[in-house]
């Protein structure tokens, strides 16, 4: 049997397989959803069955009206009947910008509503035809409480087997319609379609599903596109099992995603509209935003509005190139909590030239190790969630527009956003080398609870522009501490210093917490080649807590950090001490118990003109257990700069200045001058 007379087979099969399944009542071609009820007449033959599509659209079937009311619209409301205290909803739907059209004469039309303004079925009680000029309701259906409406279901991402193929979580939005993100895939199979079927796992027993552009041409390669694809005929997701890519001659599956059972899902009306990467938005006035929140006074402000299920948010902050804002919801209702917190980190990245919006997610108060702390939602295996609309930098603001959806499928590492007043945090801090948040400083974030309702209109509470504000007074940097003629050294963690000490003692951004060696922040260290030294380690040796687990190391890196490297990176860094290889893979040596500098009360770093004022505002805490010892004898094929660093984080550590030993510049003195003396007496 050839390939064609297979494909035949398996299309007959998926047919039959299809129309066995369309008796059911939530899949079959006459689903429209929920049904609301009947529309009861009471003048002008209003006719009509009224279903939930989805949570913000209606259709009605067979929709009747003789269109002679003078001033008559849909209208919904959330009062026990209808009333004035109503609002239209426009049919046909729309522009904002025009004003809705008085209803015309249907006789067994078939109409899509789409509530505006974000409003949702469960925000409302009944929907009405009404004549504003005088009154009165023609007819009306009464929403049932507790209406469960159909929901966009989403999936895994591709499975990864082949070709590069790679996406984001697809989403079935209605019953023919998947949405899927983040597309890669290298175009590099000769005969690859979208493939659809049933059973357990791909096969050849399947059928072609046009591509984005409605082609059934072999696909091209993707590059991070987010697509839109539907099925085709009367095909259904619930007529099928699973979704890939496939190659049609090599019968192989590059990827797939498999399809649940328990799909409540729209129906395919025409009501999805969705924009993707290959659909252009139009620009965003800054005028559509119609709601403003003071968070940081003077340095943060925030603009938003609800857009369907979805949330646009612009964040405009006072700050640096290399600084960035988050914002977002707080760790603890009813409390400024960062740790637990769900935010979105916005910049200007000076090194890439492009503005970001980053999902993150803070597990703890340290800097991301790949696991926990601080982290990108990306790095630690979930996905970025905003999506960066513009972005602009004047006049020392950085102002950048996103999209986020009131809700993902990552339940722990994205919190919903409610419909009700919710606590939100925010924080100004530096970029790190990689573009990702470093800690900011206690005078860097909200302390208090400031509460935002996302669903809310016309909330103005910014009292100034930005622009207008002047800048604030420089401080000065407390001078470098040196340390020489030493042989052993403590080394502890203790706060960054604020404005005062680690970013602008380096010039690179502090991740809130450094070095102390000695009781000195971030001294400059003077060795000797030959010569052996002692440091007493007391930077945390639990592993599983990141925040307090800084193991030592000597490296010619400035920025430190090994153990979070790949292993291309790491071939970049040369290690001298405090790290040992077993079965080829790298281990710190020297992580001993946990002893910290901490403030006595609040930082008063930006109060206290010199270090040695600062430090007296600290005082030491140490866990129990012991501390580590790393001894290290300087090699003669030492640079004469190294660093000491952290192993697990970045810019923890300074300077080490490497010399040749008072003995050894003797010897070559005097070598020197009798080398010189032989050549004079040969002459």
């Amino acid at each position: 049997m050839d390939a064609t007379s297979l494909r035949l087979i398996s299309g007959l099969l998926l047919f039959a397989y299809t129309a066995s399944h369309f008796s059911h009542a939530n899949n079959g071609p006459n689903y429209y959803g929920k049904f609301i009820g009947k529309l009861k007449n009471y003048a002008h033959g209003i006719k009509g069955d009224v279903y939930a599509v989805d949570d913000t659209t209606i259709f009605i079937k067979g929709f009747c009206y003789d269109g002679t009311g003078p001033d008559a619209y849909f209208w919904v409301g959330n009062t026990s009947t209808p009333t004035p205290q109503g609002y239209i909803v426009p049919y046909p739907e729309m522009e904002k910008i025009r004003d809705p059209v008085v209803l015309q004469s249907y006789n067994y039309t078939d109409i899509i509503l789409k509530l505006p303004d974000g409003k949702r079925i469960r925000d409302i009680k009944w929907l009405s035809v009404w004549c504003r000029r005088f009154t009165v309701n023609f007819g009306d259906v009464f929403i049932p409480a507790n209406l469960k409406v159909p929901k966009a279901r989403v999936l895994p991402e591709f499975s990864r087997l082949a070709h590069g193929l790679r996406s984001g979580n697809i989403t079935i939005l209605d019953s023919k319609t998947f949405y899927i993100p983040n597309l890669h895939y290298d175009g590099a199979g000769p005969d690859a379609y979208f493939w659809v079927g049933n059973g357990s796992e791909p096969t050849t027993f399947g059928i072609k599903v046009p591509n984005e552009r409605k082609s059934l041409a072999p696909l091209k390669g993707y590059q991070g596109e987010d697509i839109e694809i539907v099925l085709p005929g009367n095909l259904t997701v619930h007529d099928i099992d699973w979704l890939s890519v496939w190659c049609v001659q090599y019968k192989h599956n590059f990827g797939h995603v498999l399809i649940p059972k328990d799909l409540d899902v729209p129906p395919a009306l025409g009501q999805t509209k969705i924009t993707t990467s290959s659909t252009p938005s139009p620009p965003l006035s800054k005028h559509e935003l119609t709601n403003c929140k003071e968070m940081l006074e003077g340095r943060v402000q925030v603009q938003w509005e609800m857009i369907g299920d979805d949330i646009q948010i612009r964040v405009s902050g006072r700050i640096r190139e290399d600084q960035y804002v988050a914002f977002g919801l707080s760790g603890r209702e009813g409390k400024s909590e960062m740790i637990g917190g769900d935010v979105v980190v916005v910049a200007y990245n000076n090194r890439t030239d492009k503005f970001i919006a980053e999902d993150y997610y803070m597990s703890d108060y340290a800097q991301c190790d790949g696991n926990k702390g601080v982290c990108p939602d990306e790095r630690i295996g979930g996905k970025n969630d905003a999506v960066l609309v513009h972005g602009e930098r004047k006049n020392g603001v950085t102002t950048v527009t996103y999209m986020r959806p009131m809700s993902t499928n990552e339940p722990v590492k994205d919190k919903m956003i409610p419909n009700t007043e919710t606590s939100v945090i925010a924080a100004i801090g530096p970029l790190n080398l990689r573009g990702e948040a470093n800690a900011h400083q206690s005078f860097d974030k909200t302390t208090e609870d400031i509460r935002i309702d996302f669903t809310s209109r016309n909330v103005h509470e910014c009292t100034n522009s930005l622009y207008n504000l002047p800048d604030m007074s420089d401080i000065k940097p407390w001078p470098v501490a040196v340390i020489t003629n030493e042989t052993m050294f403590s080394a502890r963690i203790g706060p960054a210093g604020g404005k005062r000490g680690y970013t602008r003692i380096t010039g690179q951004p502090a991740w809130g917490i450094a070095w102390y060696i000695n009781d000195l922040l971030i001294p400059e260290i003077t060795v000797e080649r030959g010569q052996t030294y002692t440091f007493i380690v007391e930077g945390g040796n639990d592993p599983t807590n990141p925040a307090r687990y800084h193991p030592f190391y000597i490296t010619n890196s400035p920025e430190g950090g090994f153990g979070q490297k790949t292993e291309d990176e790491r071939k970049g860094q040369r290690v001298f001490a405090g790290v040992k290889y077993e079965d080829g893979y790298p281990h710190p040596t020297a992580a001993g118990r946990y002893c910290e500098w901490v403030h006595k009360t609040v930082d008063m770093s930006a109060d206290m003109e010199t270090f040695e004022n600062f430090f007296e505002t600290l005082r030491l805490e140490c866990d129990k257990g012991e501390p580590a010892k790393l001894v290290w004898t300087v090699t003669e094929d030492t640079p004469d700069l190294v660093y000491y660093q952290c192993y697990t984080h970045n810019n923890l550590g300074w300077k080490i200045h490497v010399v040749n030993s008072a003995h050894t510049a003797v010897l070559s003195m005097v070598t020197t001058t009798f080398v010189v003396g032989m050549l004079k007496f040969v002459r």
